[in-house]
């Protein structure tokens, strides 16, 4: 328990009980209750008409949302692909990837609601008498640090309660971006929805469409890695924190994420607000762009770092006599392990199931090796290596543990078709003749074409 160690559940209870009585099923119920509650109290917020100062602002209502989420559901649906995809070594579980999301969807913009709107209105009376720059004000020197702590704060959570899966900088990449794309969902959506309804009031505004859907190019398109990328730099310095057994590190590496995503969002929130749209473009493609590519040969350097920390840890168990020799080259490549899915798939449901879990079990050993060597985790992570060790050598007899020993065979219902071909075809070979029935005769008339008239031609002249 003190070192986070799971424990492995009692096989012999059914399943519902075991789902019934978990702590992550009624964990998980309660942050959804907590969800729909702080998203239902943004949409009562956003939707109330707010007191101007000679009469009633329109807001937003629930047309121009319903419209808004629409236009940012393919941005989310892009970021989630893409974070959960980069986890491939040893994913996290579907339950933190929901919980991660979630929080970003719900909880870190109603936090940044209420933070951002006290600190417009702070700004705005106590300090400015109503200076109309207060609003940029707050957007360059409040709303970054609001936003990137409500934000990452799911991050720190997670570490506190789960750190024993969060075994890598891709793991914590992953959960940080998926609450920075659910953060950006809701903004996305509050601000496309605001653009309608101004588009549509206002006639100065022109072709309220062209408006919006130019809003929606650049929030949705090419400005829409703003978020992940910020929130990444934070979940970078936790992920030091979480693999090192120095103290100061672990105080310091998550503190300078931190610094970093907020200063490169002050950043940007400042040159959006000040600069002009030509100026913005220059920085777009001389600073913005290049950090983001920089991000990705960073992410893909840390996919092959995965495999060569696998492959030099379970080469430890090898010399111990644990595993066989083919297995840290078989489950330290991508490319091998996407291969024994594909052919356990092709060979059924069981044999699919069961090569997954031996995928996941030898990451988590190599993972629990590393830990251990690194003075992470104490003694107790031999009981935990037995344990799945053992269940490795239960796998093995279902699963694939080496595809290149392998070839590809397809599923059973797909060899079946050529045999139901071929009885067919033999029963309509032994088909008994029935007295008295006889195929219809062929006509021995043959039908020629008819003779040309020697005489025809095309008219004269």
């Amino acid at each position: 328990m003190l070192n986070n160690l799971p424990i492995e559940p009692d096989r012999s209870v059914p399943l519902p009980k075991r789902v019934f009585k978990s702590a992550l099923t009624w964990a998980l119920l309660f942050a959804t209750l907590v969800f729909a509650v702080l998203l239902w109290e943004q949409y009562a917020m956003t939707t109330a008409d707010s007191q101007a100062i000679d009469n009633v602002a329109p807001s937003i209502n629930f047309s121009a949302i319903k419209k808004s989420f629409f236009f940012a559901l393919p941005t989310l649906l892009f970021w989630i692909v893409v974070f959960v995809l980069i986890d491939r070594f040893r994913p996290a579980r579907l339950a933190l990837w929901y919980v991660a999301l979630g929080w970003g969807i719900a909880v870190s913009t109603w936090i940044s609601i209420y933070a951002n709107t006290w600190a417009s209105q702070y700004l705005g009376v106590s300090q400015t008498g109503g200076d109309p720059a207060a609003s940029a004000r707050t957007a360059v020197f409040v709303a970054p640090f609001v936003e990137e702590a409500s934000k990452a704060t799911v991050l720190f959570w997670l570490a506190i309660l789960v750190r024993y899966r969060l075994v890598s900088k891709l793991s914590m990449i992953t959960l940080a971006g998926l609450s920075a794309a659910g953060f950006a969902f809701t903004e996305n959506i509050i601000y496309y929805a605001r653009a309608i309804v101004y588009s549509a009031s206002v006639i100065e505004v022109g072709d309220a469409n062209s408006a919006v859907g130019q809003l929606v190019w650049m929030r949705g398109l090419f400005t829409a890695f703003g978020h992940p990328l910020f929130t990444c730099m934070t979940g970078l310095g936790l992920a030091v924190a979480l693999r090192t057994r120095s103290k100061v590190v672990r105080v310091l590496a998550p503190l300078i994420g931190f610094g970093a995503a907020a200063l490169m969002h002050m950043l940007f929130n400042s040159q959006v607000t000040i600069q002009s749209e030509n100026t913005q473009v220059w920085i777009y493609f001389i600073l913005v762009l290049p950090s983001m590519i920089m991000l990705v040969i960073a992410l893909f350097r840390q996919e092959f770092a995965q495999g060569r920390l696998i492959r030099a840890r379970l080469t430890d168990y090898v010399r111990m006599g644990w595993l066989n020799e083919s297995d840290p080259v078989v489950f330290s490549k991508l490319r091998t392990r996407l291969r024994a899915l594909l052919l356990a798939l092709l060979r059924g449901w069981r044999p699919f199931a069961a090569t997954v879990l031996l995928q996941r079990t030898m990451t988590e050993l190599a993972y629990l090796r590393d830990a251990e060597a690194s003075g992470i985790i104490d003694s107790a992570a031999d009981f935990r290596a037995k344990e799945l060790v053992t269940s490795t050598r239960k796998l093995r007899t279902t699963g694939i543990d080496d595809p290149r020993e392998v070839s590809f065979r397809l599923p059973a219902f797909l060899r079946r078709i050529p045999q139901l071909f071929s009885r067919r075809k033999a029963v309509v070979a032994n088909t008994p003749e029935v007295p008295g029935w006889a195929p219809p005769a062929v006509s021995s008339t043959v039908y020629g074409y008819s003779a040309v008239n020697p005489t025809w031609g095309p008219p004269p002249g």
